[in-house]
Order: structure tokens, then C-alpha cells, then sequence
């Protein structure tokens, strides 16, 4: 595969930027496999967001021949109070991801898989951290703390001053243990691995290439002033705000009805879930508009002529519902069929959600 196809699968939808564009090309024009990782709180069930995005995009890289690890941050979701702290429960729930993943269909043979809770038991992992703890200073460390879907006045304790100093610990231990060049990660990330790249040198270490992915908006976004990226995203803390993977055809189709769809592209979740899922998985989608039932090629042929009032919104949310349902079903049916999968689901099911 020519670099020029390399560097357009890293870029696709859903990426948003890329920290930078010169050094992610001279890092494949100079390195035969990079390698790439992202983190993941195990805290809830999996939505279209950390499930079919996550899977589209980890398809992207594994297609560009990059190595990617998926890190199980079990103890970050400690840190955080998810799942009420209870670190059974959240490893438990690290193996419910594994296998939502897989239902999405990430070939798990081809990634590697990491927990956080083995990585801590490395002595050069606190080394590290104890260096940036001296690097850093606490108001930069402040900032970094919505990493963690928090605000700097939510600070009431050390644990969250921890999280990004351990977060940018992962990026360098990564580094050095598995040879991460890469941090492919939310853009609700973005501030630690731009603090990352700020300590770098440092600490005598090259910065890594940061690739941020699309963050899907919740249901019910509603007017953003004042709201926080993460008050704004798919949340699994907030049941009416996401699609998650087990919801039912009834389930699906009652959240997208109540769904917030302005009649314009700006803060409309539901055109988003055209944009980054239905239109990854199928070629083409019949709409509703005025002039008849009306079949659609592209995610920005739909834009034109929604943007026009051609569609109504309701329409336009019964045809996202019907595709998403489509694509949903055969996820579901993963669960169903595979015991272990529907064990670890029940369990995560039955525990209570902590922000």
C-alpha cells in the first residue's frame, strides 16, 4: 500500500485532526509498523460512539498497516468513581468492551489488548510519573482535568489530579514497552496529549502524533452555551442521550423520535449518526423528501437537500432509525448467541452508572 492511501484511511471520517499532519508522514515514510493506541474507562455499556466508531476507526488503522493497542484503563475508572469504584466491577466491565468490540466487529486477533491495572506494575511506570509530577505545573494539571469528563471545580480530591499525570505516564511507558507512536483518541483527549507533547522534551522524549477522532453528540444536545464537550457527547451516564449497542428496534426508534433535529447541519445529532455510522455502513439510504421516496449516495447529498427543507425532520429520523436497526441487529445478536458475551453484559447491565 502507497503512503499516500496510508495517510488518507487515518484521516477519514471520523478523525478531526492530526498533531502533526508532516510528523505522522515522516513517521510512516521512516517507520516500517507504528504503532497506535487508545484508552477506554470501562464504565457502562457501550453506545455508537465508544462501540461502532470506535470499531470504524480502529478499522481505519488497522487497514494503513498501523499496529493498534486498546487500552483498558481499569484503574483510571477507579480513579474516576465509576461504576461506584469498584474495581470488580469495572474489570468486569473491561471484558464487556472486549467482547462489545468484537460484536462491532473488531477482529480482536489483529489489535492487542492492555490493562491498565498489569502496566502500573512495571517500577519504571512511576518513575515516570514522578518526573512529570515535577514537570507539570498544578494549574496546567488542572486543565487537563476534563480528560476525565470533569471540571476544574469538581476537583475534591488528589484522584483527579492523578488521572492526567497517569494518562501522560501511559503515553511514554507505551512508548518505551510497546513502541506507541501514535495517540488515536477522542478529542475530549486532546488536552493531555497536547500536554504529553509539551513534556516531551523534557523528559528527553519525542512527542507522539496525535490523531483526535469525532466525538458523537448526544440525543438531547439541545443548545451548546455553556455546555462542556462532555455535557455535549453521547453519554453513557445520560440513557436518553445515546444509541447504545443493545437497544431494541422500539428502543431505537422511541430515542431518535425524541431526539433533539434542528432543521440545519449545526448541533443535529441525528445527521451526525448519518454522517459517521450509517452512511460507514452502507452505500446508500432511501429518504422521504417532497418530491417522493429518494435514495441518497452520499452524507452530503443528504446535507443539501435537508439544508433546502426538502426533508422533513421526522422523515429524515425515521430512515436513521430503520438503518440503524439494521445495523444494530446482527450486534445484538452476539449477545444473545454467546454466553460469556451475555453474562458480562448482564453484570454491567445490573450496576448503577456513576458519573
Amino acid at each position: 500500500m502507497d503512503l499516500e492511501k496510508r495517510i488518507e484511511l487515518i484521516l477519514r471520517e471520523p478523525t478531526e485532526e492530526v498533531i502533526t499532519k508532516e510528523e505522522l508522514r515522516n513517521l510512516l515514510e521512516t517507520k516500517e509498523k507504528p504503532v497506535a493506541y487508545d484508552g477506554f474507562e470501562p464504565s457502562g455499556l457501550l453506545h455508537l460512539g465508544t462501540g461502532l466508531l470506535r470499531a470504524f476507526k480502529l478499522q481505519d488503522f488497522i487497514d494503513a498497516k498501523i499496529d493498534f493497542i486498546i487500552y483498558i484503563a481499569d484503574w483510571f475508572a477507579y480513579l474516576n468513581n465509576k461504576l461506584g469504584g469498584d474495581i470488580e466491577k469495572i474489570k468486569k466491565c473491561g471484558e464487556y468492551f472486549i467482547e462489545g468490540w468484537r460484536a462491532c466487529g473488531v477482529d480482536t486477533s489483529k489489535i492487542k489488548i492492555i490493562w491498565c491495572s498489569d502496566v502500573i506494575k512495571d517500577p519504571e511506570y512511576w518513575e515516570i510519573f514522578l518526573k512529570i509530577s515535577k514537570t507539570v505545573t498544578l494549574k496546567r494539571t488542572l486543565r487537563a482535568v476534563t480528560i476525565a469528563g470533569r471540571r476544574e471545580a469538581d476537583v475534591k480530591n488528589p484522584s483527579l489530579l492523578i488521572y492526567p499525570l497517569m494518562q501522560a505516564t501511559d503515553i511514554f511507558i507505551l512508548n518505551n514497552k510497546k513502541g506507541v507512536d501514535i495517540c488515536q483518541l477522542g478529542m475530549d483527549q486532546r488536552k493531555v496529549n497536547m500536554l504529553a507533547r509539551e513534556i516531551a522534551p523534557k523528559l528527553g522524549r519525542k512527542p507522539p502524533v496525535c490523531v483526535h477522532h469525532h466525538l458523537l453528540l448526544g440525543l438531547q444536545v439541545g443548545e451548546k452555551m455553556g455546555k462542556t464537550e462532555e455535557e455535549l457527547k453521547m453519554s453513557k451516564s445520560k440513557p436518553m442521550s445515546a444509541i447504545f449497542i443493545h437497544d431494541t428496534d422500539e428502543e431505537i426508534k422511541s430515542k431518535i423520535r425524541k431526539a433533539f433535529c434542528p432543521p440545519s447541519v449545526e448541533n443535529n445529532p441525528i445527521l451526525e449518526i448519518l454522517r459517521y455510522i450509517i452512511f460507514r455502513k452502507f452505500d446508500t439510504i432511501e429518504i422521504k423528501t417532497k418530491h417522493g421516496r429518494d435514495s441518497f449516495s452520499s452524507y452530503q447529498e443528504v446535507e443539501k437537500v435537508y439544508i433546502n427543507g426538502e426533508i422533513h425532520p421526522l422523515d429524515l429520523k425515521i430512515s436513521v432509525s430503520e438503518s440503524l436497526c439494521k445495523i444494530l441487529k446482527p450486534i445484538r445478536e452476539y449477545f444473545e448467541k454467546n454466553s460469556r458475551a451475555r453474562e458480562l453484559y448482564e453484570i454491567v447491565k445490573s450496576v448503577q452508572i456513576t458519573r
